[in-house]
């Protein structure tokens, strides 16, 4: 550009020079000076009349020719306009390249922008969701009206995916899986879980099933084991009549368990919750566990601090702090102690 602008400077110095020599020899030096600089000036705005057409018709391809400052103008605007080309090429290229990638994934991804609406999604999205070119633009709540994902998405808490049935097929479940990237933006992946749900499901309807099927002939076996120990039998069969009562019982805490695990495995989080005084709850799981352990003459203590309640299901709390306190007398020896302490700090609650 420097090259040009002397160039430049050196033909209107040539143009003044001249026309100061007409002037001197016409006398008329004021005139021939206007003439020469209203030349200049007509030539300069024809350049600027030539880069105008040019740059209005970029499919003209090759820059005017000129020379002087104007040729180096022309000659970088257009090697600009090739540079632009090229990084636009290599941007397609680069577009097209994760489009096709995205579009040979099974699940869905979505994009959205700072808003929380749709700015692009993959093929898979479109089968799952049944998105179609017109919802661009469109908040992703007006095709997922689940309330479970409205409050998962205000949330903003995507640390753990979410399940739900899909929107557009009853019959298929779907993960949600969002994380946020750019300016607030998030991407969403959508994976079809209905085969895992499916088999989740088999081995709920499993545990529940077995273990109430279990129920009826332990009763039975417990009931026949308690008649023969409270009749006078023969003293070789103590022995094993106690064992058997034992694991028959062990058995039920078992099958009790399972149980257990199937209704909270089957129950809402948060459901039939209320506030529940602890202490109480403990004397009363401390009986029981006294009781269990009445052949082994065990000592058993509690300590609680000042009362304490929280919120929860009492009957999964109960169950939960009943089998630390079982566990408790089972892998305890014989005249062994057992602590039962409840305490609390600024966050937690501990037994």
């Amino acid at each position: 550009m420097l090259h040009g602008f002397k160039a430049e400077l050196r033909r209107l110095i040539i143009i003044l020079l001249i026309c100061f020599g007409l002037g001197l020899f016409t006398h008329r030096l004021g005139w021939v000076l206007l003439i020469g600089v209203s030349g200049y000036i007509i030539f300069m705005l024809y350049q600027m009349h030539r880069l105008n057409i040019w740059l209005r018709n970029p499919a003209k391809g090759e820059p005017p020719e000129a020379n002087g400052i104007w040729g180096e103008i022309f000659d970088n605007i257009y090697h600009l306009q090739r540079h632009q080309q090229t990084e636009t090429q290599n941007l397609q290229a680069v577009i097209k390249r994760v489009q096709e990638i995205t579009s040979a994934l099974k699940d869905g991804i979505i994009i959205l922008d700072w808003r929380g609406h749709l700015d692009f999604w993959n093929p898979a999205a479109h089968r799952l969701i049944g998105f179609h070119s017109a919802d661009q633009g469109q908040s992703v709540i007006n095709f997922i009206r689940h309330p479970k994902f409205v409050s998962y998405f205000d949330a903003g808490d995507y640390s753990e995916p979410l399940e739900l049935p899909s929107p557009r097929y009853n019959a298929k479940h779907l993960q949600f899986q969002i994380t946020r990237f750019g300016q607030n933006e998030r991407l969403i992946v959508v994976r079809d879980v209905t085969q895992l749900h499916s088999l989740e499901r088999m081995r709920q309807d499993f545990v529940a099933n077995v273990s109430h099927e279990m129920r009826t002939p332990l009763t039975v076996i417990n009931g026949y084991v308690e008649t023969l120990s409270d009749n006078n039998v023969h003293p070789a069969w103590t022995k094993p009549l106690q064992q058997m009562q034992h694991q028959a019982q062990r058995m039920t805490l078992l099958v009790n368990d399972l149980i257990m695990l199937s209704r909270l495995e089957t129950t809402e989080m948060g459901h039939n919750q209320k506030q529940v005084a602890l202490e109480p709850l403990l004397i009363a799981i401390k009986n029981e566990a006294e009781a269990l352990s009445n052949n082994k003459n065990q000592i058993i203590t509690l300590t609680c601090e000042s009362p304490i309640s929280i919120l929860a299901n009492e009957k999964e709390l109960h169950s939960a702090f009943s089998n630390l306190a079982i566990n408790a007398v089972k892998y305890t020896p014989q005249n062994g102690v057992i602590d039962l302490r409840l305490w609390k700090d600024a966050k937690h609650v501990y037994f």
